[in-house]
């Protein structure tokens, strides 16, 4: 497994300090993100998932605790939209260049605006996906905010 992604190329570039894990990725899990935070032996609110999903028709990235869904209604507040709705797993894949189960917020083919949970960011660390299955970097939580531009709100349930 190549520990070099489009992922971890953006951070680097952009001075991001991260590590990068490797966890053993098992494609069955009813949960990906609960599956890796178990593998990764860390608190499944640090380890965050990458959803693709769609506000008022336009593509949006959703960064949030592997254990907890996102709310639709706050997720289209967080944008100033009237809906949202997750993305088709194949649309997710053309849009980000990235498989689904290694869908990373870095270094995406096409970047879209990007949401995080607030809450994330009271956290000393958290994992997110690094492009890969399998792979996951560690950061600074107000570093990956800084890296995606992103914007931080409620969006779980």
């Amino acid at each position: 497994m190549s520990k070099s992604t489009r992922a971890t190329l953006a951070l680097s570039k952009a001075g991001i300090a991260f590590t990068v894990h490797a966890y053993d990725y098992d494609p069955g899990a009813d949960r990906i993100g609960m599956q890796a935070a178990e593998a990764l032996g860390e608190l499944p609110r640090r380890v965050l998932k990458t959803l693709m999903a769609e506000v008022d028709g336009k593509p949006v990235c959703v960064v949030v605790p592997s254990d907890h869904e996102v709310s639709m209604k706050k997720l289209a507040a967080a944008f100033g939209g009237k809906s949202a709705a997750m993305m088709k797993p194949d649309a997710a894949e053309r849009l980000t260049g990235y498989h689904v189960g290694g869908i990373s917020p870095f270094g995406q083919k096409r970047p879209v605006p990007t949401a995080i949970e607030i809450a994330a960011l009271d956290e000393p660390h958290v994992f997110i996906n690094a492009g890969q299955r399998g792979l996951q970097v560690r950061l600074a939580p107000k570093d990956a905010q800084t890296a995606l531009g992103a914007k931080a709100a409620p969006l779980v349930a």
